[in-house]
Parts: structure tokens; sequence; C-alpha cells
């Protein structure tokens, strides 16, 4: 099922990401969040944004949520979307639902454009995000550095 985000969803969603942060280059943070940090860091996004939960027998399996794009006012309208799902999870279809429940709230709240970063390679968030509709805008080449490699960023644009 999926629903909003709720406080006592943080130790699970910071376990989701840590994952990520720990074995992956999905993201470039390096240091895992604890439970406090990790609160911190969406605060300020859940009160803004639609921030939602898959759930399944009470254990979260992913989320996703909007978030700022760019802090100048001319941008108001434009959003950053993220989504993480559980290791373990993919090809079930949750990204799929996820993702268009995050979008039609973001069209409910008068989104106009929205904004998916994505390191690279990453063949299967480039496969959801131009299922859904989005298309390819940018690609910068080596700009983001983990695991002593160096990787290619790309942003792929939709219009509500």
């Amino acid at each position: 099922m999926i629903r909003d985000f709720q406080l006592d969803d943080i130790e699970q969603l910071v376990r989701i990401y840590n994952y990520y942060i720990n074995n992956t280059v999905i993201t470039f943070d390096r240091i895992p969040f604890t439970v406090d940090d990790f609160k911190q860091k969406i605060k300020s996004i859940y009160k803004k944004y639609p921030f939602i939960i898959f759930e399944e027998n009470n254990e979260i399996l992913g989320f996703a949520y909007g978030s700022s794009w760019r802090a100048k006012p001319s941008y108001k309208h434009t959003a950053e979307s993220t989504i993480y799902l559980k290791n373990g999870v993919l090809g079930k279809g949750i990204g799929t639902k996820l993702y268009t429940e995050l979008l039609q709230q973001l069209k409910q709240q008068k989104f106009h454009t929205i904004i998916g970063g994505l390191t690279l390679p990453n063949g299967a968030s480039i496969k959801l995000h131009e299922k859904l509709g989005f298309k390819k805008a940018a690609h910068f080449k080596e700009v983001g550095r983990k695991f002593d490699q160096w990787y290619d960023v790309a942003f792929w644009q939709l219009t509500l």
C-alpha cells in the first residue's frame, strides 16, 4: 500500500538509504546516516513536498519524494523527484507505483516540471523514468567521484 510518510518510518528509511550509501553510486553521500541525521535531512522536505511510502506487511519496501530543484523563486514550480527501493525488491512494480503516485501528487500541488537526477550507469532508473514519460535533458561527464572512480550524472525531465 502507498501512504504518506510518518516520523515512525525513519528507522526503516535510513536502513534503505544507507544500503545505497555503502554499496552503490546511486547516491554520492559517503557516510551512513544516523536516524537523527536522516530525520534532519528530510525534515523540511515532507512539510512542503509529497513524501510517500510503499509498505507491505508493516515493512517499508520503498519511498519517494519531491524536493526543491533550485532555491531561487523562479524555480518554485519545478521539483526534483527521488525514489529509493529496499535492496532486493527491484522488478516487482513498486517503483512504478510509487513514482506514478508521486507525480500525481506533485501535479496536484501545481508543480509544472519534474527533474530526476541519475548517476550513470543506472539502467533500472533510466527505464523507470522513460516509462513514465521523462526525457533525457542533460548529461554531465565525470562530475561525481565515489569509490575512487569518476561517474557521469544525467538529468531526466518531465513536464506535467
